[in-house]
């Protein structure tokens, strides 16, 4: 992304501004020389710095639909960043729903949205389930033109769990042999500023790393890297659940984590696309790559 490609100056939104995709994407922005910013927060005083970068900042909650008209006045192209408010049951939807219908009442002409891989509707709902109904909420609206960009799983959480595995020389999933296409935050956050910049039409985009990476080949990295022996042991989903809750993990991250394993079980997360550098003009970077730059993780 260029400043060239930005010329025209319209007003873009960013949401979830204080958050670590949502601050890294205005950030890239303002170094494009984007003009016209505005980034979202419920707690606008976490933007104090943005602010002083010439970034215009608004107050949005998600839990209080009241407050997206004003944050969302004006407004031409509006990032929409999945929010992480997943203690209950239908809270992520209904915020993602008061968000686009806001935006349709604002006159936003273009929505970007951070979904998922293989987003499809689940029984008893989930995360996957929040963003197929984000995703539907967007395509019924009367918003012109959108931009779904489905995120696999970011490549830090690869580092989540690589200083354990190293230790114990173990690595546990469900993936079932399936390969996982990860994708750095950093990617991630470079597709989403460039499409909320060009973005056109309607589309759906697989936004991915350059390979789809078994679980195999996760711990032969680690093993490589750390020089220490790890491998990896397929587990089913129940007792992955419980290991994970054994662990001390809280119950809501332990489903997330577990549904993630059993979509990549069923090659959900495999699909593997050039979007990043189609729209960026730069590659991803590899897992190989990304764990190298993180070896610090491993002890």
């Amino acid at each position: 992304m260029t400043v060239s490609e930005t010329a025209s100056s319209p007003r873009l939104l960013v949401t979830g501004a204080g958050g670590q995709l949502g601050r890294r994407v205005v950030e890239l922005l303002l170094e494009a020389g984007v003009a016209n910013l505005v980034a979202t927060s419920r707690d606008p005083a976490k933007l104090a710095d943005l602010a002083a970068r010439g970034v215009e900042i608004r107050r949005a909650d998600f839990d209080d639909p009241a407050s997206l008209a004003p944050a969302f006045a004006g407004i031409d192209r509006l990032l929409l960043v999945s929010t992480d408010s997943l203690d209950r049951p239908g809270r992520r939807i209904a915020q993602h729903r008061a968000a686009i219908a806001a935006a349709q009442a604002a006159g936003v002409q273009h929505v970007v949205y951070t979904s998922a891989p293989g987003a499809r509707p689940q029984d008893g709902g989930g995360v996957i389930d929040d963003h197929f109904w984000t995703e539907q909420a967007l395509a019924a609206s009367a918003i012109p033109g959108w931009t779904i960009l489905r995120h696999n799983l970011y490549a830090e959480l690869l580092l989540m769990g690589a200083g354990q595995a190293v230790a114990s020389g173990a690595l546990y999933s469900a993936t079932a042999g399936a390969g996982r296409a990860y994708v750095s935050r950093e990617d991630c956050a470079r597709i989403d500023a460039a499409a909320l910049v060009k973005g056109q039409g309607r589309q759906i985009l697989d936004v991915s790393g350059p390979a789809a990476v078994t679980q195999d080949e996760v711990a032969a990295l680690y093993a490589k890297l750390s020089d220490k022996p790890v491998t990896h042991h397929d587990l089913p989903a129940d007792a992955l659940r419980q290991g994970l809750a054994g662990a001390g993990l809280p119950p809501p991250m332990v489903e997330v984590l577990v549904d993630f394993d059993v979509s990549a079980s069923q090659g959900q997360h495999a699909i593997v696309t050039d979007a990043v550098a189609a729209l960026t003009g730069r590659a991803p970077v590899s897992v190989e790559a990304f764990l190298e730059t993180h070896k610090a993780a491993f002890s």
